[in-house]
């Protein structure tokens, strides 16, 4: 099926305190904030967010280090990209946009981002939906040979800067393919305009240094605060969707819907969607299915 490219929605920026963010919005009804993954921009939600513009007023940013998006420089304690951070660049966009309440879908590394803006921002958050993760902590915590070298990105992109920059400043774009196309004999399901996009960023060394910090602030200040909140009891108090790739590895290694169920207050309900990691891209009508039972107009 052939998805209109963000039909009817405007392409901007805005400026923050502490930075511009680009996003797209289009739409009317509820505030719906959509959140990418890595290594994307918010081009991932191009074939669900026209359809999801019907019922919402859908907001597509750029995360903090990616895209369009202020890049903060490398420092020693990752604190720029620290997950409390990024949502907080979230939560002043939205006020900026007039919404004090608000909806979330979240992917990959903006689902770990929409975790952290559920726990500082209950009053904030209204529903919240995370595909294809669970929660940053118990991956570590949980880690093993299979994780190691199935996420062998984590522990990459944590090294040091400016090694793993180097490394993929060298050749960007084969470093993106390769990246990307973890899942053998998966066909390319990019959509031409925003693998453009994809790539566009990933040809700027300052969203590989974004992207990099992004996974050493996970592997460092992250698991503090995480550790933080988890002792102090604090856990999502808003109603959870949980979706997953069949195909992919969270749901042979995790049972992710009681791992969520744990940090979770609320409801959590969610299954497997039959795709690899990439859900809105690869299967965008299950995952439009998923979310139109899921978020309340």
């Amino acid at each position: 099926m052939t998805h209109p490219f963000f039909s009817g929605f405007t392409l901007e920026t805005l400026q923050l305190s502490e930075g511009p963010v680009r996003l797209r919005r289009g739409g009317e009804g509820p505030p719906l904030l959509l959140l990418h993954g890595n290594p994307q921009t918010h081009a991932m939600w191009h074939a669900v967010a026209p359809k999801l513009a019907e019922r919402f007023t859908v907001i597509c940013p750029d995360l903090r280090g990616y895209g369009g998006s202020h890049r903060p420089p490398a420092s020693a304690d990752h604190a720029p990209y620290a997950k409390t951070r990024m949502a907080a660049d979230l939560v002043e966009l939205m006020s900026r946009l007039g919404h004090d309440r608000f909806q979330v879908g979240s992917h990959d590394r903006g689902a770990r981002v929409a975790h952290r803006l559920a726990i500082d921002h209950p009053d904030r958050v209204e529903r919240l939906a995370v595909l294809d993760i669970v929660p940053t902590l118990e991956h570590f915590e949980r880690a093993d040979m299979a994780f190691a070298l199935g996420y062998y990105h984590w522990f990459w992109f944590a090294q040091p800067h400016p090694f793993p920059e180097n490394l993929i400043n060298a050749a960007p774009e084969t470093w993106w393919h390769a990246h990307t196309s973890r899942e053998p004999k998966l066909p390319s399901f990019f959509n031409p305009a925003a693998l453009a996009d994809y790539l566009a960023a990933a040809r700027q060394p300052e969203t590989i240094v974004g992207m990099c910090e992004d996974y050493r602030a996970a592997a460092t200040i992250d698991l503090v605060h995480d550790r933080e909140s988890r002792a102090e009891g604090r856990k999502v108090q808003c109603p959870m969707l949980v979706l997953w790739g069949a195909k992919g590895k969270i749901g042979g290694w995790y049972d992710a819907l009681g791992i969520w169920r744990s940090y979770c207050a609320a409801e959590v309900t969610g299954g497997e969607v039959q795709s690899g990691h990439y859900l809105a891209e690869e299967s965008p009508e299950e995952v439009l299915t998923a979310f139109g039972g899921f978020f309340r107009s």
